[in-house]
């Protein structure tokens, strides 16, 4: 049993995190005016600044780099491969995702069917980030 491969390891965090934030961006799409109403409502706004773009493109690396990680923690247990990518992925979503929705919800800031497509969603994008970021990384 090796270790950690370093350099793969960022690699394959690289392109998850990547992917999230191209798909976090064309999913983004379905529901930004949704979203602003709500937040306007409130008296909040949501102005994507270049400062704001760069971040939300540093939180989605490391949302890559967190399932690539964790899936090379996991793989030596489960063994390599998309099932383990998933299981990661999934596990991820409960533990991030679907707490952050649930706060949304106990909060009554946005409707339950959004939070529903951003679960939805979210959840695509980890599956999918672990499953390439998985493809990339290689035992050292």
């Amino acid at each position: 049993m090796g270790g950690i491969n370093g350099g793969r390891l960022l690699a394959g965090a690289a392109a998850a995190g990547a992917l999230i934030w191209l798909l976090e961006g064309a999913f983004g799409l379905l529901y930004v005016d949704q979203m602003t109403a709500i937040l306007a409502d409130h008296g909040l706004g949501m102005e994507m600044s270049p400062s704001m773009i760069a971040l939300t493109l540093v939180v989605s690396l490391l949302a890559g780099l967190s399932v690539v990680f964790f899936y090379a923690l996991a793989r030596p247990r489960l063994g390599p491969g998309p099932r383990t990518a998933v299981i990661v992925a999934i596990g991820l979503w409960v533990g991030g995702w679907l707490l952050a929705l649930i706060g949304y919800r106990m909060i009554g800031l946005y409707p339950v069917r959004l939070l529903v497509m951003w679960g939805a969603t979210g959840l695509l994008e980890m599956i999918l980030a672990g499953v390439l970021g998985a493809w990339v990384y290689r035992e050292a």
